[in-house]
């Protein structure tokens, strides 16, 4: 199998996308960050930097948008929607992050729903590290792609 963001030769570079078609794209993305109770409870009731899973989100919607800045062959693409699902999960414990990333474009959003799923999970560690500094970032996974050359993806359970 062949690597697309290498040339002949081993170098990297910007895959050119110039000659496909435009299509509906849309990609989905997980990740957790776990917790003790006690600070999934702050997390939920309001920390002392203030609305950890709102500014999260927040992040997490700029992750996406910046992310053709953040990886260096990555694209930049006209992003049409980021929503970001952050769930207290209290069998974890902590908080689970699911971001869908839509776009019509030539390339797939992808590493837009990862950043944006990254980001979130490293905002709400950042909001609530005075409280517990052993949290873990965990599962940072596609869990579905759709449109594009390559078809349809979606992850084993």
């Amino acid at each position: 199998m062949s690597l697309t963001h290498f040339d002949s030769a081993g170098q990297a570079h910007m895959v050119d996308v110039s000659g496909k078609p435009e299509t509906a794209r849309e990609a989905v993305a997980e990740g957790c960050v776990i917790m003790s109770p006690e600070t999934l409870a702050l997390a939920q009731g309001g920390a002392a930097k203030g609305d950890v899973l709102g500014v999260a989100r927040l992040a997490g919607i700029m992750g996406a948008k910046r992310t053709s800045e953040l990886i260096p062959l990555c694209h930049p693409l006209p992003i049409a929607r980021v929503a970001l699902d952050l769930t207290p999960d209290p069998a974890l414990p902590g908080i689970r992050v699911t971001a869908t990333v839509r776009t019509t474009g030539r390339t797939g959003v992808e590493m837009e729903a990862l950043t944006a799923v990254s980001t979130a999970c490293l905002t709400v560690y950042d909001m609530l590290k005075a409280a517990q500094k052993s949290m873990r970032i965990e599962g940072i996974r596609l869990l579905t792609k759709s449109g594009g050359k390559s078809g349809d993806y979606r992850a084993d359970e």
